[in-house]
């Protein structure tokens, strides 16, 4: 295989300007407009610009986003089965056009890369996610990326690397397709097998790469995503670390480990043709596909998004357009009686099949109950209860909503209080109109501001959460939408229970204790929530409470039980 060779026989494209022409970059960039990327965009610029994705030379134009929706192919014929589009709002869409010149910037400002604007345009969202996801709502997590967080216009054409992106930790582990295949070189490894993961290393992924790696007669190349993967995953630094406990329990010299800094969309069979084109970039010459390829489950009825081997299917079919073989891999067990992982086709009748689910798991770390030894490596276990200790010892956030008026800062200060006198554990009241005063002063009412307003309060819990504190916060939230943010935003690093204090209007007027549904009535406040601004009621809150039917003190034990029965306090 040629070294520079990319998939379907083009050349791998390193997008990066020569050394002279990126300190031309960075001084024509001082007058240039300016877009600050987010997570995501940069993980797909960094891998634009150092070729894992190649052909492409750029963000996709609308032409070539069309036909990969369509039929998989971009324009010429070349297999690509995912969109690569750069999303931008249409404030930053109307003051550009095509031939422009914008500058990608990280969000800390640094120069990444020059991009001559191609085509802008509108994207029909609802068939994107029918075609990439197979589901026209947002109860796939990657459908629900694009129908309501990605923005509203794209913007296609190619990009010019200045600099690449920083990259703070795990630097050793980082290789662009160039230094993968030279690493490759180094060692003599002329077949080398791949394997994609988002979660930690267990035992029977191991005897299945072990298994793989054997069968084809190749080198094994562990390929790990640490780009955002789906809310609740286990953070990437703790899975590096079982990544490197579960190395040690391969061949010494058989197996290498590298990082892939790409952002997954869990589009399944389309998600696993990707993996092995970059696979195919970064040099490899076969690929694992297992049961469930880049699935994010089922949906909310609990019917699977994708077959168990839709994906090894699809791979199968376009296995000669790829130009790596595929790996196919079924469903292994433990087989307690023969003490040995096995694929469930070489099981018999009378074995005795132990496996342990995702939930079991968590369950599990939940609980502080012992992985079992079958299961997983010790030193792996470790590194899981470290980073998940049991429910009642990890940090969590109480998110009211409700109209003004309707009771919430006066249950929080009593739930508060009950907090305080039940142990010695950290909690502190972000109480609303508290945390306008003393950090968004200068926000006003607007729903931009509203929004800015609950974004910071939940990014205060999520660091209280993370640090294993208890945030009790008492906005009014009006907006699903934040609220949604702010649940996830924070449950990314601990627990999480909204309380909706569901006190009508009507009720809340009839205190109005601050006098500002006066206000609002009379025209002399505006923008004022269940006045002249709507109220979005929780669909499912963990917690509902009226204040005509509980007083303070019982809504907060309410609320305090609630905490128990879910683990967080005992």
């Amino acid at each position: 295989m040629d070294d520079h060779q990319a998939p379907h026989g083009g050349e791998l494209k390193d997008l990066y300007l020569g050394a002279a022409a990126a300190e031309e970059a960075r001084s024509r960039a001082r007058g240039l407009r300016d877009w600050d990327l987010s997570p995501r965009q940069l993980c797909d610029l960094d891998l634009l610009l150092n070729g894992a994705f190649s052909p492409l030379e750029g963000f996709m134009g609308r032409e070539a986003y069309e036909g990969v929706l369509r039929d998989m192919r971009l324009p010429g014929g070349v297999l690509w089965p995912i969109p690569v589009t750069l999303d931008v709002t249409e404030a930053f869409a109307a003051r550009i056009g095509p031939g422009e010149t914008i500058a990608l910037r990280d969000p800390e400002g640094l120069l990444v890369a020059l991009f001559e604007v191609g085509d802008v345009w509108r994207p029909e969202k609802t068939e994107e996610a029918r075609a990439v996801y197979g589901a026209g709502d947002d109860a796939h997590p990657g459908a629900a990326h694009l129908l309501r967080d990605a923005h509203p216009v794209y913007v296609g054409g190619r990009v010019h690397g200045v600099e690449p992106p920083l990259q703070y930790d795990h630097r050793g582990l980082r290789d662009s397709p160039a230094e993968l295949r030279e690493r490759f070189r180094k060692l003599g490894w002329r077949r080398v097998v791949a394997f994609q993961t988002r979660n930690p290393l267990h035992r029977a992924h191991v005897e299945l790469t072990f298994r793989a790696s054997r069968e084809s007669e190749a080198n094994l190349l562990l390929h790990p995503v640490v780009g955002p993967t789906r809310p609740g995953d286990v953070d990437r630094f703790t899975r590096v670390r079982c990544y490197e406990h579960a190395l040690r329990r391969y061949p010494e010299q058989t197996t290498t480990l590298s990082l892939l800094n790409l952002a997954m969309r869990m589009a399944g069979p389309r998600e696993a043709l990707w993996h092995a084109i970059i696979r195919k970039n970064y040099g490899c010459t076969h690929f694992i596909v297992g049961r469930d390829h880049a699935s994010p489950g089922s949906d909310r009825s609990g019917r699977p998004f994708y077959g168990p081997y839709d994906a090894q299917r699809l791979l199968a079919e376009h296995e000669a357009d790829l130009g790596i073989a595929m790996v196919p891999f079924r469903e292994v067990v433990y087989v307690a009686n023969r003490a040995c992982y096995l694929p469930v086709s070489e099981t018999r009748e009378g074995d005795e099949l132990l496996s342990l689910s995702g939930s079991e798991l968590r369950s599990r770390l939940e609980s502080g109950l012992e992985l079992p030894d079958w299961f997983t490596f010790p030193e792996v276990a470790a590194e899981l209860r470290r980073t998940y200790p049991p429910r009642h010892r990890q940090g969590f956030s109480v998110l009211f909503t409700g109209l003004s008026g309707a009771g919430k800062s006066t249950i929080a200060n009593a739930l508060v209080a009950m907090l305080h006198e039940h142990g010695d554990r950290k909690v502190t009241l972000l109480d609303g109109d508290v945390v306008r005063k003393h950090l968004s002063s200068e926000l006003g009412f607007s729903r931009e501001h509203r929004d800015l307003n609950v974004r910071r309060i939940g990014f205060v819990a999520a660091e209280i959460t993370r640090n294993g504190g208890i945030a009790v916060c008492a906005p009014i939230a009006p907006y699903a939408a934040l609220r949604r943010e702010v649940r996830q935003m924070i449950e990314a690093v601990g627990g999480f229970v909204e309380v909706y204090v569901s006190t009508p209007l009507e009720v809340c007027e009839r205190r109005d204790r601050k006098g500002l549904y006066a206000k609002a009535r009379a025209g002399l406040i505006t923008d004022f929530t269940g006045v002249d601004d709507p109220y979005e009621p929780p669909e499912n809150p963990d917690v509902e409470i009226d204040t005509r039917e509980l007083g303070p003190d019982l809504a907060a034990h309410r609320i305090f039980v609630k905490l128990e029965t879910l683990g967080f306090i005992r």
